[in-house]
Protein backbone atom coordinates (compact mmCIF):
# COMPACT_ATOMS: atom_id res chain seq x y z
CA UNK A 1 0.00 0.00 0.00
CA UNK A 2 1.30 3.00 -1.24
CA UNK A 3 1.76 5.87 2.12
CA UNK A 4 -1.41 8.03 1.48
CA UNK A 5 -3.01 10.94 4.16
CA UNK A 6 -6.08 9.86 6.32
CA UNK A 7 -8.75 12.07 5.32
CA UNK A 8 -9.90 14.62 8.68
CA UNK A 9 -12.38 14.17 11.00
CA UNK A 10 -14.42 16.53 13.24
CA UNK A 11 -15.28 13.69 15.74
CA UNK A 12 -13.03 11.88 18.22
CA UNK A 13 -11.96 8.62 15.91
CA UNK A 14 -9.00 8.29 18.01
CA UNK A 15 -10.57 5.28 20.25
CA UNK A 16 -12.71 3.84 17.18
CA UNK A 17 -9.38 3.05 15.04
CA UNK A 18 -8.02 1.09 17.99
CA UNK A 19 -11.33 -0.98 19.42
CA UNK A 20 -12.11 -2.24 15.90
CA UNK A 21 -15.27 -4.45 17.11
CA UNK A 22 -18.35 -3.33 17.50
CA UNK A 23 -22.22 -4.49 17.98
CA UNK A 24 -25.06 -3.31 15.91
CA UNK A 25 -28.72 -4.40 17.55
CA UNK A 26 -31.34 -3.98 15.50
CA UNK A 27 -34.88 -3.91 17.82
CA UNK A 28 -38.13 -3.04 17.47
CA UNK A 29 -41.60 -4.11 16.92
CA UNK A 30 -41.03 -5.94 13.56
CA UNK A 31 -39.23 -8.89 15.94
CA UNK A 32 -42.65 -10.08 16.61
CA UNK A 33 -43.32 -10.17 12.96
CA UNK A 34 -40.04 -12.17 13.09
CA UNK A 35 -39.47 -11.99 9.25
CA UNK A 36 -37.40 -9.20 8.35
CA UNK A 37 -37.22 -5.80 9.62
CA UNK A 38 -38.41 -4.53 6.38
CA UNK A 39 -41.44 -6.83 6.32
CA UNK A 40 -43.77 -3.74 6.59
CA UNK A 41 -42.27 -2.51 3.36
CA UNK A 42 -41.86 -5.88 1.76
CA UNK A 43 -44.94 -7.22 2.26
CA UNK A 44 -47.08 -3.49 1.61
CA UNK A 45 -48.70 -3.48 5.11
CA UNK A 46 -50.73 -0.11 6.07
CA UNK A 47 -50.86 1.50 9.46
CA UNK A 48 -53.53 -0.23 11.01
CA UNK A 49 -52.82 -3.75 10.25
CA UNK A 50 -49.17 -3.16 11.08
CA UNK A 51 -50.69 -1.43 14.29
CA UNK A 52 -51.11 -5.30 16.15
CA UNK A 53 -47.34 -5.82 16.72
CA UNK A 54 -47.42 -2.28 18.46
CA UNK A 55 -50.05 -3.32 20.30
CA UNK A 56 -48.97 -7.21 21.78
CA UNK A 57 -44.92 -5.42 22.06
CA UNK A 58 -43.99 -6.70 25.33
CA UNK A 59 -40.05 -8.56 25.96
CA UNK A 60 -40.70 -9.53 29.58
CA UNK A 61 -37.66 -11.26 29.65
CA UNK A 62 -35.52 -8.30 28.41
CA UNK A 63 -32.41 -7.95 30.50
CA UNK A 64 -29.70 -5.66 28.69
CA UNK A 65 -27.25 -6.81 31.28
CA UNK A 66 -27.01 -9.91 29.92
CA UNK A 67 -26.75 -8.35 26.21
CA UNK A 68 -23.77 -6.40 27.34
CA UNK A 69 -22.18 -8.94 29.10
CA UNK A 70 -22.17 -11.23 25.49
CA UNK A 71 -21.10 -8.29 23.75
CA UNK A 72 -18.40 -7.86 25.83
CA UNK A 73 -17.41 -11.59 26.11
CA UNK A 74 -17.24 -11.21 22.13
CA UNK A 75 -14.43 -8.87 22.09
CA UNK A 76 -16.75 -6.10 21.13
CA UNK A 77 -15.91 -2.48 22.31
CA UNK A 78 -18.81 -0.80 21.20
CA UNK A 79 -22.13 -0.47 20.34
CA UNK A 80 -24.99 1.02 18.22
CA UNK A 81 -29.00 0.81 18.62
CA UNK A 82 -31.15 1.21 16.93
CA UNK A 83 -33.68 4.20 18.47
CA UNK A 84 -35.50 4.30 15.61
CA UNK A 85 -36.22 1.98 12.72
CA UNK A 86 -37.69 3.25 9.61
CA UNK A 87 -41.13 1.42 11.04
CA UNK A 88 -41.04 4.81 12.99
CA UNK A 89 -41.00 2.98 16.33
CA UNK A 90 -39.00 4.81 19.54
CA UNK A 91 -37.20 2.63 21.97
CA UNK A 92 -37.40 5.33 24.10
CA UNK A 93 -39.85 8.22 26.04
CA UNK A 94 -39.78 10.88 23.41
CA UNK A 95 -41.82 13.89 23.77
CA UNK A 96 -42.35 14.17 20.24
CA UNK A 97 -44.69 10.64 19.58
CA UNK A 98 -46.58 8.34 20.99
CA UNK A 99 -45.26 5.56 19.00
CA UNK A 100 -42.99 4.37 21.60
CA UNK A 101 -42.03 1.77 23.76
CA UNK A 102 -43.53 3.27 26.84
CA UNK A 103 -47.15 3.17 25.08
CA UNK A 104 -46.90 -0.25 24.73
CA UNK A 105 -47.84 -3.20 27.08
CA UNK A 106 -44.03 -3.25 28.06
CA UNK A 107 -44.66 0.34 29.24
CA UNK A 108 -41.17 0.93 30.33
CA UNK A 109 -38.34 2.47 28.46
CA UNK A 110 -35.68 0.17 27.13
CA UNK A 111 -32.94 2.53 25.67
CA UNK A 112 -31.75 4.05 29.05
CA UNK A 113 -31.35 0.20 30.81
CA UNK A 114 -29.37 -0.34 28.07
CA UNK A 115 -26.88 2.39 27.69
CA UNK A 116 -26.67 1.91 31.17
CA UNK A 117 -25.78 -1.63 30.45
CA UNK A 118 -23.34 -1.58 27.88
CA UNK A 119 -21.67 0.96 29.81
CA UNK A 120 -21.09 -0.80 33.15
CA UNK A 121 -19.67 -3.57 31.13
CA UNK A 122 -17.11 -0.86 29.51
CA UNK A 123 -18.48 -0.86 25.74
CA UNK A 124 -18.85 2.78 24.34
CA UNK A 125 -22.28 4.61 23.00
CA UNK A 126 -23.89 4.86 19.42
CA UNK A 127 -27.19 5.24 18.28
CA UNK A 128 -28.85 5.01 15.13
CA UNK A 129 -31.66 6.54 14.22
CA UNK A 130 -33.85 6.26 10.52
CA UNK A 131 -33.85 9.51 8.70
CA UNK A 132 -36.88 7.52 6.64
CA UNK A 133 -39.88 6.97 8.82
CA UNK A 134 -42.69 4.86 7.23
CA UNK A 135 -45.60 6.12 10.49
CA UNK A 136 -45.22 9.83 10.76
CA UNK A 137 -48.29 11.51 9.40
CA UNK A 138 -45.96 14.40 7.95
CA UNK A 139 -43.46 11.91 6.40
CA UNK A 140 -43.93 11.98 2.70
CA UNK A 141 -44.52 8.82 1.13
CA UNK A 142 -41.32 7.72 -1.13
CA UNK A 143 -40.09 5.06 -3.02
CA UNK A 144 -38.80 3.23 -0.08
CA UNK A 145 -42.41 3.86 1.70
CA UNK A 146 -44.67 0.86 2.16
CA UNK A 147 -47.07 2.82 0.21
CA UNK A 148 -45.13 3.48 -2.26
CA UNK A 149 -47.56 1.54 -4.94
CA UNK A 150 -51.14 2.79 -3.89
CA UNK A 151 -53.37 4.21 -5.56
CA UNK A 152 -54.06 7.18 -3.32
CA UNK A 153 -49.96 7.67 -2.59
CA UNK A 154 -50.02 10.71 -4.49
CA UNK A 155 -52.98 12.57 -3.07
CA UNK A 156 -51.93 11.81 0.53
CA UNK A 157 -48.45 13.37 0.37
CA UNK A 158 -50.43 16.59 -0.84
CA UNK A 159 -51.00 16.85 2.57
CA UNK A 160 -47.55 15.68 4.01
CA UNK A 161 -44.98 18.74 4.40
CA UNK A 162 -41.13 16.99 5.19
CA UNK A 163 -40.31 20.22 6.25
CA UNK A 164 -42.45 19.53 9.41
CA UNK A 165 -41.17 16.18 9.00
CA UNK A 166 -37.28 17.44 9.50
CA UNK A 167 -38.49 19.43 12.32
CA UNK A 168 -39.59 16.13 14.27
CA UNK A 169 -36.21 14.66 13.18
CA UNK A 170 -33.83 17.47 14.67
CA UNK A 171 -35.79 17.50 18.02
CA UNK A 172 -35.60 13.55 18.48
CA UNK A 173 -32.06 13.62 17.85
CA UNK A 174 -31.48 16.48 20.04
CA UNK A 175 -33.02 14.39 22.86
CA UNK A 176 -30.85 11.53 22.26
CA UNK A 177 -27.96 13.97 22.22
CA UNK A 178 -29.63 15.81 25.92
CA UNK A 179 -31.14 12.83 27.68
CA UNK A 180 -28.40 9.83 27.55
CA UNK A 181 -25.11 11.30 28.34
CA UNK A 182 -21.98 11.04 26.47
CA UNK A 183 -22.74 9.19 22.99
CA UNK A 184 -20.02 7.98 20.60
CA UNK A 185 -21.55 7.58 18.21
CA UNK A 186 -24.27 8.52 16.03
CA UNK A 187 -25.12 6.31 13.22
CA UNK A 188 -28.48 7.89 10.43
CA UNK A 189 -29.95 5.83 7.86
CA UNK A 190 -30.01 6.42 4.93
CA UNK A 191 -30.03 9.31 1.92
CA UNK A 192 -31.01 8.00 -1.56
CA UNK A 193 -31.44 10.39 -4.62
CA UNK A 194 -33.71 8.27 -6.80
CA UNK A 195 -36.03 9.43 -9.35
CA UNK A 196 -39.45 8.18 -11.18
CA UNK A 197 -39.68 4.97 -9.66
CA UNK A 198 -42.72 2.50 -9.72
CA UNK A 199 -46.30 3.54 -10.46
CA UNK A 200 -46.48 6.92 -8.89
CA UNK A 201 -43.23 7.93 -10.26
CA UNK A 202 -42.22 8.59 -6.66
CA UNK A 203 -38.49 10.00 -5.56
CA UNK A 204 -36.20 8.94 -2.50
CA UNK A 205 -34.94 12.11 0.01
CA UNK A 206 -31.77 13.37 0.27
CA UNK A 207 -29.91 15.89 2.40
CA UNK A 208 -32.17 18.72 1.40
CA UNK A 209 -35.50 17.19 2.92
CA UNK A 210 -33.38 16.20 6.11
CA UNK A 211 -32.08 19.76 6.55
CA UNK A 212 -28.76 17.82 6.92
CA UNK A 213 -26.83 21.29 7.32
CA UNK A 214 -29.44 22.37 10.13
CA UNK A 215 -28.94 19.01 12.18
CA UNK A 216 -25.29 18.46 11.76
CA UNK A 217 -24.92 22.04 13.15
CA UNK A 218 -26.97 21.04 16.42
CA UNK A 219 -24.88 17.71 16.82
CA UNK A 220 -21.53 19.46 16.80
CA UNK A 221 -22.89 22.64 19.60
CA UNK A 222 -23.98 19.51 21.41
CA UNK A 223 -21.18 16.49 21.52
CA UNK A 224 -18.63 17.85 19.48
CA UNK A 225 -16.86 14.82 19.87
CA UNK A 226 -19.34 12.82 18.99
CA UNK A 227 -18.66 10.10 15.54
CA UNK A 228 -21.11 10.72 12.61
CA UNK A 229 -21.73 8.36 10.09
CA UNK A 230 -21.87 9.72 5.97
CA UNK A 231 -25.65 9.36 5.00
CA UNK A 232 -26.46 12.47 6.33
CA UNK A 233 -25.35 12.82 2.26
CA UNK A 234 -22.87 15.61 3.38
CA UNK A 235 -20.34 15.63 6.32
CA UNK A 236 -19.61 12.51 8.17
CA UNK A 237 -16.60 11.05 10.21
CA UNK A 238 -16.76 7.30 8.48
CA UNK A 239 -17.79 5.33 5.55
CA UNK A 240 -20.22 2.69 6.20
CA UNK A 241 -20.39 -0.52 3.58
CA UNK A 242 -23.02 -2.72 4.35
CA UNK A 243 -22.98 -6.09 3.89
CA UNK A 244 -19.81 -6.32 1.86
CA UNK A 245 -16.50 -6.38 2.38
CA UNK A 246 -14.25 -4.00 1.30
CA UNK A 247 -11.03 -5.60 -0.55
CA UNK A 248 -8.44 -2.44 0.09
CA UNK A 249 -8.68 0.42 2.37
CA UNK A 250 -11.77 2.82 1.58
CA UNK A 251 -10.76 5.60 0.14
CA UNK A 252 -12.49 8.84 0.41
CA UNK A 253 -11.72 12.47 -2.12
CA UNK A 254 -8.32 10.68 -2.56
CA UNK A 255 -8.05 10.52 1.13
CA UNK A 256 -7.79 7.06 3.36
CA UNK A 257 -10.79 7.07 4.79
CA UNK A 258 -11.86 5.88 8.57
CA UNK A 259 -14.51 3.02 8.06
CA UNK A 260 -16.61 0.23 9.28
CA UNK A 261 -18.50 -2.36 7.53
CA UNK A 262 -21.59 -3.33 8.95
CA UNK A 263 -22.97 -6.94 8.56
CA UNK A 264 -25.47 -9.60 10.12
CA UNK A 265 -24.89 -12.47 11.21
CA UNK A 266 -27.30 -14.21 8.98
CA UNK A 267 -29.04 -12.32 5.66
CA UNK A 268 -31.56 -9.83 8.35
CA UNK A 269 -31.41 -7.41 10.25
CA UNK A 270 -34.18 -7.69 12.85
CA UNK A 271 -35.16 -11.15 14.40
CA UNK A 272 -36.14 -13.72 11.46
CA UNK A 273 -37.41 -16.72 12.97
CA UNK A 274 -36.75 -18.68 9.65
CA UNK A 275 -34.19 -17.36 8.26
CA UNK A 276 -31.01 -20.14 7.29
CA UNK A 277 -28.04 -18.39 5.54
CA UNK A 278 -26.15 -17.94 8.94
CA UNK A 279 -22.67 -17.67 8.42
CA UNK A 280 -19.85 -20.49 9.51
CA UNK A 281 -17.38 -19.65 11.78
CA UNK A 282 -15.19 -19.29 9.36
CA UNK A 283 -16.67 -16.44 7.72
CA UNK A 284 -17.53 -14.76 10.71
CA UNK A 285 -13.40 -14.62 12.03
CA UNK A 286 -12.21 -14.06 8.28
CA UNK A 287 -14.84 -11.03 8.64
CA UNK A 288 -13.47 -9.17 11.58
CA UNK A 289 -9.50 -9.87 10.09
CA UNK A 290 -10.66 -8.85 6.77
CA UNK A 291 -12.08 -5.44 8.19
CA UNK A 292 -9.01 -4.64 9.72
CA UNK A 293 -6.43 -5.90 7.30
CA UNK A 294 -7.35 -2.95 5.46
CA UNK A 295 -8.06 -0.44 7.70
CA UNK A 296 -11.31 -0.75 8.91
CA UNK A 297 -13.84 -1.85 11.41
CA UNK A 298 -16.34 -4.27 11.84
CA UNK A 299 -20.29 -3.66 13.40
CA UNK A 300 -21.86 -7.24 13.68
CA UNK A 301 -25.51 -7.18 13.88
CA UNK A 302 -27.73 -8.93 16.92
CA UNK A 303 -31.49 -8.83 16.30
CA UNK A 304 -33.40 -9.79 19.58
CA UNK A 305 -36.55 -11.57 19.42
CA UNK A 306 -40.10 -10.12 20.92
CA UNK A 307 -39.18 -11.23 24.13
CA UNK A 308 -36.05 -9.28 24.47
CA UNK A 309 -33.53 -12.28 23.84
CA UNK A 310 -30.62 -12.97 21.72
CA UNK A 311 -32.05 -16.10 20.50
CA UNK A 312 -29.87 -19.48 20.38
CA UNK A 313 -27.96 -18.90 17.11
CA UNK A 314 -26.97 -15.76 17.78
CA UNK A 315 -25.14 -16.60 20.60
CA UNK A 316 -23.54 -19.20 19.06
CA UNK A 317 -22.16 -16.95 16.78
CA UNK A 318 -21.32 -14.56 19.23
CA UNK A 319 -19.37 -17.77 21.19
CA UNK A 320 -17.43 -18.35 18.07
CA UNK A 321 -16.04 -14.35 18.57
CA UNK A 322 -15.93 -14.75 22.54
CA UNK A 323 -13.41 -18.04 21.83
CA UNK A 324 -11.33 -16.74 19.34
CA UNK A 325 -10.78 -13.13 20.56
CA UNK A 326 -10.21 -14.23 23.78
CA UNK A 327 -6.46 -15.68 22.37
CA UNK A 328 -6.32 -13.27 19.54
CA UNK A 329 -7.60 -9.83 20.75
CA UNK A 330 -3.78 -8.45 20.43
CA UNK A 331 -4.08 -9.37 16.60
CA UNK A 332 -7.12 -6.57 16.07
CA UNK A 333 -7.12 -4.69 18.84
CA UNK A 334 -5.12 -1.44 18.07
CA UNK A 335 -4.13 -2.85 14.42
CA UNK A 336 -4.51 -1.97 10.92
CA UNK A 337 -3.06 -2.86 7.77
CA UNK A 338 0.24 -3.87 6.80
CA UNK A 339 2.52 -2.55 4.35
CA UNK A 340 4.15 -5.82 3.96
CA UNK A 341 2.93 -8.45 1.05
CA UNK A 342 0.25 -11.15 2.06
CA UNK A 343 1.33 -14.58 1.61
CA UNK A 344 -1.39 -16.13 -0.84
CA UNK A 345 -4.38 -17.59 1.77
CA UNK A 346 -3.50 -15.12 4.47
CA UNK A 347 -3.81 -11.66 5.69
CA UNK A 348 -1.56 -9.23 7.98
CA UNK A 349 -2.88 -6.78 10.81
CA UNK A 350 -0.02 -4.65 12.38
CA UNK A 351 0.00 -2.95 15.37
CA UNK A 352 3.63 -1.06 15.29
CA UNK A 353 6.06 -3.70 15.07
CA UNK A 354 3.77 -6.30 15.89
CA UNK A 355 2.68 -7.61 12.62
CA UNK A 356 0.23 -10.71 12.77
CA UNK A 357 -0.23 -13.11 10.03
CA UNK A 358 -3.74 -14.73 10.14
CA UNK A 359 -3.45 -17.68 8.20
CA UNK A 360 -6.77 -18.88 6.51
CA UNK A 361 -5.59 -22.25 4.64
CA UNK A 362 -3.25 -23.86 6.51
CA UNK A 363 -0.26 -25.20 4.12
CA UNK A 364 2.10 -28.23 4.37
CA UNK A 365 4.84 -27.08 7.06
CA UNK A 366 6.07 -23.80 5.48
CA UNK A 367 4.48 -19.96 4.25
CA UNK A 368 7.29 -17.56 2.72
CA UNK A 369 6.80 -14.25 3.79
CA UNK A 370 8.20 -11.80 1.11
CA UNK A 371 10.20 -8.68 2.30
CA UNK A 372 10.92 -9.90 5.39
CA UNK A 373 14.20 -11.28 5.11
CA UNK A 374 16.56 -10.73 7.91
CA UNK A 375 13.36 -8.33 9.97
CA UNK A 376 12.36 -10.77 12.25
CA UNK A 377 13.45 -10.80 16.11
CA UNK A 378 10.85 -13.67 17.15
CA UNK A 379 7.97 -15.68 15.71
CA UNK A 380 5.15 -17.52 17.82
CA UNK A 381 1.59 -18.53 17.18
CA UNK A 382 -1.06 -16.57 19.42
CA UNK A 383 -3.13 -18.81 20.28
CA UNK A 384 -0.85 -20.44 22.57
CA UNK A 385 3.01 -18.41 22.47
CA UNK A 386 4.24 -21.24 21.12
CA UNK A 387 7.75 -21.10 19.44
CA UNK A 388 7.68 -20.59 15.68
CA UNK A 389 10.97 -21.47 13.72
CA UNK A 390 12.32 -19.14 10.56
CA UNK A 391 15.20 -18.87 8.36
CA UNK A 392 16.49 -16.49 5.76
CA UNK A 393 17.49 -18.89 2.74
CA UNK A 394 20.41 -17.98 0.55
CA UNK A 395 19.37 -15.42 -1.79
CA UNK A 396 20.18 -18.41 -4.55
CA UNK A 397 19.84 -21.96 -4.32
CA UNK A 398 20.51 -25.03 -6.43
CA UNK A 399 20.29 -28.05 -4.95
CA UNK A 400 18.69 -29.61 -1.54
CA UNK A 401 14.99 -31.01 -0.54
CA UNK A 402 14.02 -26.96 0.32
CA UNK A 403 15.07 -26.00 -3.18
CA UNK A 404 11.88 -24.50 -4.29
CA UNK A 405 11.05 -22.60 -1.31
CA UNK A 406 14.65 -21.51 -0.26
CA UNK A 407 14.78 -20.42 -3.93
CA UNK A 408 11.15 -18.89 -3.92
CA UNK A 409 12.46 -16.97 -0.67
CA UNK A 410 15.72 -15.94 -1.77
CA UNK A 411 14.44 -14.54 -4.65
CA UNK A 412 11.25 -12.08 -2.78
CA UNK A 413 13.65 -11.15 0.26
CA UNK A 414 11.60 -13.60 2.13
CA UNK A 415 11.45 -15.62 5.22
CA UNK A 416 10.31 -19.39 5.53
CA UNK A 417 8.33 -19.91 8.57
CA UNK A 418 8.40 -23.27 9.77
CA UNK A 419 5.02 -24.07 11.26
CA UNK A 420 3.32 -27.53 12.62
CA UNK A 421 2.05 -29.99 10.50
CA UNK A 422 -1.29 -29.90 12.43
CA UNK A 423 -3.37 -26.78 12.39
CA UNK A 424 -3.67 -25.88 15.59
CA UNK A 425 -7.67 -25.81 16.95
CA UNK A 426 -8.40 -22.20 16.64
CA UNK A 427 -10.98 -21.23 13.69
CA UNK A 428 -8.34 -18.92 12.08
CA UNK A 429 -4.65 -19.46 13.68
CA UNK A 430 -2.13 -16.23 13.99
CA UNK A 431 1.26 -16.30 14.09
CA UNK A 432 2.53 -13.08 16.19
CA UNK A 433 5.47 -11.70 14.29
CA UNK A 434 8.44 -9.09 16.62
CA UNK A 435 9.86 -7.17 14.11
CA UNK A 436 13.33 -6.02 14.64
Amino acid sequence: MKQRKMMKTEGDTSWFTHDRFGMFIHWGTYALAARHEWVKRQERIPDDVYEKYFRHFDPDLYDPRIWARAAARAGMKYFVITTKHHEGFCLWDSAQTDYKVTNTPYGKDVLTPMVDAYRNEGLRVGFYHSLLDWHHPQYPIDSCHPMAEHPDALKWNRKRDVRKYADYLYEQSRELLTQFGHIDVLWYDFSWDAKNQGPNKLGGKNKADWQSERMIKMIRELQPHVMLNDRLQIGGDMVTPEQWQPREWIQKDGLLAVWEACQTFSGSWGYHRDETTWKSADQLVQMLINSVSRGGNLLMNVGPTGRGEFDERALNALDVYARWMRVHGRAIYGCTQSNFKEPQDCRYTQNGKRLYLHVYAWPFQHIVLEGLRGRIEYAQLLNDASEVKFFDPPKTETAGNMHGINDYAGRHNGTVLHLPIIKPNVTVPVVEIFLK
